[in-house]
């Protein structure tokens, strides 16, 4: 293409997003309450994708053996030593051979010969295991893994499932290189009528084209009754990004309290143990009330509450394990544990 076609291209794709960003704008300025247009800081925070031709993948490298370490000490506990755990969450490895590697399908998913299907087994693209790693884990503390780490995680994950070598280390030099050995690179279909924007579409209806800027009104939302079907949304939410959840308790969080508690509460949502904790009741592991009752009157509750956060582990209230606080500091989990033992 000569350079004049390309200038044009560009100038029309420019015209284009203007024209976006002038009509959300304006929505907004018309229809308070129903929105507003981004911030730059706003657009920024969740610009983090790492697309299937690696654009957006951040300069880095991590070697097998230190992703290791770093999944001993922060996957582990919900993955399993060797990615195979099924208590928390199904199993990443497993289910994948040296042919599934070599043909690029993982015969396993059409043969129904593996009881479950693992992550290695489905995942087409390493950028995809790259990218949500990136994002999401570890779960108790996400976007904490700097992006040698998440490198580093990824080839050893990759290593468990035999498709590098020991002595791997992955970097965004030789990531494109990892891709033409995973297990089921061709497995994944574009004929589901969700990537072509040409063909016949499988709905009949034309396209409004006017009108666009009339007053709308949101009258659609959760009923009442439903909303505290599986505990109350605000104790459940990971504390990434400005979403919340709603508070279905809000009299008794709003309550004026001693300083520590109200500090210990927010500590609490700010480490994510709120994910996994309800105040009252059991979500994942179990109510703060449910554990200040246990260890009512405790002399060595502090200490042995300490111990169980910084290290994790399982037993104690049910097979589920909890994965190791060691990232937060003694005197923000005193915080806290004075803040629970007044539930």
């Amino acid at each position: 293409m000569s350079r004049l076609p390309k200038m044009k291209m560009l100038m029309k794709v420019l015209g284009a997003l203007v024209l976006a960003s002038t009509s959300l704008t304006a929505i907004a300025d018309n229809h308070p309450g129903i929105g507003r247009a981004a911030t730059p800081k706003e657009v920024a925070a969740w610009d983090i994708d790492v697309r299937p031709d690696f654009r957006g993948l951040p300069k880095g490298r991590g070697s097998v053996d230190q992703g290791q370490q770093i999944w001993d000490g922060k996957c582990a506990s919900c993955h399993g030593t060797f990615g195979e755990s099924n208590e928390v969450f199904t199993p990443i490895v497993g289910g994948t051979t040296k042919d599934d590697i070599k043909n690029g399908r993982v015969a396993a998913l059409s043969g129904n010969s593996q009881p479950q299907r693992t992550t290695l087994m489905k995942v087409a693209t390493v950028s995809t295991l790259w990218d949500y790693i990136n994002r999401a884990m570890p779960w108790n503390a996400p976007k904490t893994l700097t992006a040698d780490e998440v490198y580093a995680v990824t080839a050893y994950i990759l290593n468990m499932g035999g498709i590098v070598a020991d002595d791997f280390v992955m970097s965004d030099d030789n990531i494109a290189e990892v891709q033409k050995r995973m297990p089921n690179r061709l497995g994944m279909t574009e004929k589901h009528g969700l990537w072509q924007t040409k063909g016949k579409p499988d709905v009949k209806n034309a396209a409004c084209m006017k009108d666009c800027l009339k007053e709308v009104q949101i009258t659609s939302e959760l009923p009442v009754f439903a909303r505290s079907a599986n505990g109350n949304p605000a104790e459940q939410n990971r504390m990434v990004g400005a979403v919340r959840g709603v508070n279905l308790n809000k009299a008794t969080v709003v309550k004026v309290r001693q300083p520590a508690v109200d500090e210990g509460l927010k500590l609490a949502k700010q480490y994510a143990c709120t994910a996994c904790h309800g105040i009252k009741d059991k979500v994942v592991g179990p109510g703060f009330a449910q554990i200040a009752e246990k260890y009512k009157g405790d002399a060595n509750a502090e200490a042995s509450l300490i111990k169980k956060i910084k290290l994790g582990g399982s037993g104690a209230w049910g097979a589920i394990p909890m994965p190791p606080q060691g990232h937060v500091k003694d005197s923000e989990i005193k915080t806290m544990l004075d803040w629970i033992m007044r539930q």
